[in-house]
């Protein structure tokens, strides 16, 4: 790769669904000649929203980045559970989903505030003795998972046409959205899945800032460079 002019600063992309995280950096590393560019919080390929970019040397702020807090809106899907909990797993059960009000949906979508511990999902890339888990899943293994701690600022129920939930979410770094859909549906009794999410901010970077892939790719790298947020704007002098 023939490198281009050092750019620094965060760009604020709109994942396309069907995209891994690392796809979306490996595009704009083609387009930017430039090795020095990542993410501050990956999506899953399914998803769709606020990916953060670091591009030069504000990649020092990764971990920064990474750990500020998430908002997100999505849909959950009653009575069908998947292996991997979202909309791209296989079927794994069908259960009538029960006669539910929004006060009673709410009551249990409620229980989910707070701080928690959560069980990763087994089709994750979380490494276990240097393995990705996803790789153990897929010959059918289930590993023991390190619990991790979270915390759910806010799980607000926006519509409800049984059996899908529309939601919006807030909560802290390393929060899979979909083993809460998962947990969700065991605890109403009828199992779920996570069918569709978009990142609406990481803390103050808003996806309504943002710029598609596809329409970022076909800019000029000058007007790439203006979109730029200097990382000193968002970063506390402490962290830098």
């Amino acid at each position: 790769m023939t490198q281009g002019p050092e750019l620094e600063g965060i760009l604020l992309v709109d994942k396309p669904k069907d995209h891994t995280s690392h796809d979306v950096i490996a595009r704009l590393r083609g387009k930017l000649k430039m090795r020095r560019i990542g993410h501050a919080g990956t999506l899953d390929p399914m998803a769709t929203g606020l990916l953060v970019v670091l591009i030069g040397k504000a990649t020092k702020a990764s971990q920064y980045l990474v750990s500020l807090d998430k908002v997100y809106s999505g849909t959950i899907r009653l009575g069908i559970t998947t292996n991997t909990q979202d909309a791209e797993g296989e079927t794994v059960a069908t259960t009538p989903v029960p006669a539910l009000t929004e006060e009673e949906l709410e009551k249990k979508m409620r229980s989910f505030l707070g701080d928690q511990y959560q069980t990763p999902p087994m089709h994750s890339a979380i490494k276990v003795d240097g393995v990705p888990l996803y790789k153990h899943a897929r010959k059918g293994k289930t590993i023991n998972r390190e619990p991790r701690f979270i915390h759910v600022h806010r799980f607000e129920l926006l519509k409800f046409e049984s059996p899908v939930i529309t939601f919006r979410l807030k909560s802290s770094k390393g929060t899979y959205v979909r083993t809460i859909a998962h947990d969700l549906g065991d605890r109403i009794g009828c199992g779920a899945h996570l069918s569709s999410l978009v990142r609406d901010a990481t803390d103050s970077l808003k996806l309504t800032d943002a710029l598609p892939l596809e329409d970022i790719l076909n800019l000029g790298i000058n007007d790439i460079a203006k979109r730029l947020i200097p990382v000193r704007d968002i970063v506390p002098r402490t962290v830098l």
